[in-house]
């Protein structure tokens, strides 16, 4: 279920690079944080204030990855995951809320989406180094602690608690997104007109750039990655897109992707990217993320689920799929 690093380019910026003749400035900062890289551009009224809010939002996502990362030993996700099978641990109520919507992805997608994914044994292996697939006895044990139904919150006392010991929850990109969300609505109301906060590629913008344009995200194809399969015009919205076309191995003919299905243990096969628009981030990349487990039929019943949401979805052998409401010109 894990994002590629590569995949992410998949989405480009397409922006006005001259801002002359206009009242208003387009800073951008490039930063790493919650393990991958932040773009954050902001339109303000001067340089000094787009750069104070930049570094604001960067103080923003600072703050969430210190609540939810998983991999830094004191946040409050890690003493969940210290404590499985041991007893409830306290969080704040964010960080609970968002423990909420993760297992509610993960209840209507049947598991293809699990936040409890984290406890999964990593064995298989896309960087070359892999001669034959595991045995069907290994891929099995892999997804032993792996369960989102052996995860119980308490809603009054504000705790979550694992029942297995060995198990472990995981925000992954879905906190990258939150993050992304969290802070656009921030800057929002400090009245900050636009900007985007991009999440090693989900993208939470609004308002227009100085020119008075709606911002563009294109998206490319990465059998044709000369060509821009779309542009899309954003003013307050979200764009997402979970993809394996960099990180694969191939077994009797058959290619298998990165994005390992928290059910079966399996990695997903038939798509190569999947791209959502919609409202926010968070709950795009739970959908992009989710229908690349779930294959192009049962993803796109899911995404029924959700009207405000639309996607493209490129399959393995290269064909461009886009569902009904896709309202953008490929």
């Amino acid at each position: 279920m894990q994002k590629s690093i590569i995949h992410k380019l998949l989405i480009l910026f397409v922006m006005l690079q001259s801002l002359s003749g206009y009242s208003q400035v387009l800073r951008k900062r490039t930063t790493l944080l919650m393990g991958g890289r932040f773009d954050i551009s902001i339109v303000a009224k001067d340089s000094l204030s787009a750069e104070q809010n930049i570094n604001e939002v960067i103080a923003e996502i600072t703050r969430i990855e210190n609540l939810i990362s998983d991999w830094k030993p004191d946040s409050q996700v890690s003493e969940v995951n210290q404590n499985a099978g041991v007893k409830p641990v306290k969080v704040d109520r964010e960080v609970f809320e968002l423990a909420q919507r993760a297992i509610k992805l993960s209840e209507i997608t049947n598991g293809g989406f699990d936040v409890s994914f984290a406890a999964m044994d990593r064995i298989w292996k896309f960087d070359g180094s892999m001669t034959e697939m595991p045995s069907a006895e290994t891929i099995k044990k892999s997804v032993e602690k792996v369960g989102y139904k052996n995860i119980i919150l308490d809603s009054v006392e504000s705790t979550i608690f694992l029942k297995l010991k060995g198990m472990k929850i995981g925000f992954g990109a879905l906190g990258e997104g939150y993050a992304t969300d969290k802070c656009r609505a921030m800057m929002i109301q400090k009245g900050i007109e636009a900007g985007i906060i991009n999440g090693s590629g989900d993208m939470s913008t609004w308002g227009k750039q100085p020119n008075g344009k709606d911002w563009k995200i294109g998206i490319t194809n990465p059998f044709k990655p000369e060509k821009i399969l779309a542009a899309i015009p954003l003013k307050d919205g979200a764009i997402t897109t979970s993809g394996s076309y960099e990180k694969f191995v191939v077994f009797n003919g058959k290619r298998y992707s990165h994005i390992i299905n928290p059910a079966t243990g399996y990695p997903t096969a038939g798509l190569c990217s999947v791209t959502v628009v919609g409202p926010n981030a968070e709950t795009a990349n739970g959908l992009s993320t989710s229908m690349m487990v779930l294959g192009q039929t049962e993803g796109l019943l899911l995404l029924q689920k959700f009207p405000q949401y639309s996607c493209v979805m490129i399959t393995d052998k290269g064909k461009v799929i886009k569902s009904k409401n896709f309202a953008y010109k490929l």
